[in-house]
């Protein structure tokens, strides 16, 4: 099966994804936005053959066979159910949802469907990641003990922006937290705990919060991130026998080290990549499409789901609220 994307959505994520993709040969077909308008500038800019003024007429394109959905997170579960509906593969955005509640429903009706569903967290499909996952797996670190990672940046401040908006899911952690913590996850596992502190703006999202993760055996992640600080954003691996260091910005096609326990580099490599590196998902994602496995690889819906649940703990302890939060009270 020859994969034709659509795109729902023609924000700045959109844009760095599908401008990323095209680069690499990977084939946009149509694009949706609220506006045609938007949606045709969308298309001009990036040379994408057709416009679509709603995402109802996006899903309903003959000739698009799988969706990316780069929408806000508030709109992530609504508008991937309106493409599984229709019958397509949807790659959603990360993070995958507001909620665990929702990233279920979600999974379950692209079961029904039998369609693929993956979230694009596109750090775990880079290159880099599959040789630290090999590093980790063969012991060269010994047995890991602990798992540190950053994720700051200083982004705007305007309290009608979406990063600060609860209507919109705005807040550090579902921008920018949820890549210390998928990496977390995907080195250790899903923890057994979780310990959140945070600060909340004005409007009640979260601004900056750390988290400490308790994984089996005891091993531990220490995370933090915020959105109204810069830092170096790097990451660690620490093992009995040595440790993997990934520079800034950790979660980017990057460099990193692989040193002893005295501290010394035995081993070293150079991820960095002409492109920005969307590509690895993509491609990931078409392979599940064409080959009908609709689940399993680096980031399988069933990890995706424990991670959204993490985090809606992690919020309930700082004291982040979304309607959807809400909305999932009174159905029980």
């Amino acid at each position: 099966m020859t994969v034709r994307w659509g795109v729902i959505g023609t924000g700045g994520i959109a844009r760095s994804f599908v401008g990323d993709c095209t680069a690499a040969g990977i084939e946009f077909v149509a694009v949706g936005s609220r506006t045609a308008a938007g949606a045709e500038a969308f298309a001009a800019e990036l040379a994408i053959p057709r416009a679509h003024g709603s995402y109802e007429d996006l899903v309903a394109d003959d000739e698009v066979n799988a969706v990316y959905v780069a929408t806000p997170h508030s709109r992530h579960a609504a508008d991937a159910l309106l493409a599984i509906e229709a019958g397509k593969h949807v790659l959603v955005e990360k993070a995958f949802t507001i909620t665990a509640d929702e990233a279920r429903r979600v999974v379950d009706a692209a079961r029904r469907a039998d369609v693929a569903v993956m979230e694009a967290m596109w750090t775990r499909f880079l290159p880099q990641m599959a040789m630290i996952r090999e590093l980790v797996s063969e012991g060269r670190i010994g047995r890991v003990r602990l798992v540190e990672a950053t994720h700051h940046q200083a982004l705007p401040s305007d309290p009608a922006h979406r990063l600060n908006d609860p209507e919109l899911g705005g807040g550090a952690l579902l921008d920018l937290g949820i890549y210390p913590v998928s990496f977390a996850v995907d080195v250790l596992g899903v923890p057994t705990s979780v310990v959140a502190a945070g600060t909340l703006s004005d409007q009640g999202v979260d601004t900056q919060m750390g988290l400490v993760l308790t994984h089996e055996g005891g091993t531990q992640s220490m995370l933090h991130f915020g959105l109204d600080l810069a830092s170096p954003n790097t990451a660690s691996i620490i093992g009995e026998d040595g440790r993997i260091d990934l520079d800034s910005t950790w979660f980017t096609p990057t460099t990193w080290r692989l040193r002893d326990r005295d501290g010394r580099v035995v081993e070293e490599f150079d991820g960095r990549e002409e492109l920005a590196g969307y590509a690895h998902e993509a491609r990931a994602f078409e392979s599940m499409v064409e080959s009908g496995t609709h689940e399993g690889g680096p980031m399988d819906p069933e990890e995706t789901i424990a991670i959204m649940a993490l985090m809606d703990e992690a919020r309930r302890q700082v004291g982040v609220r979304y309607r959807a939060d809400g909305a999932r009270a009174r159905a029980r």
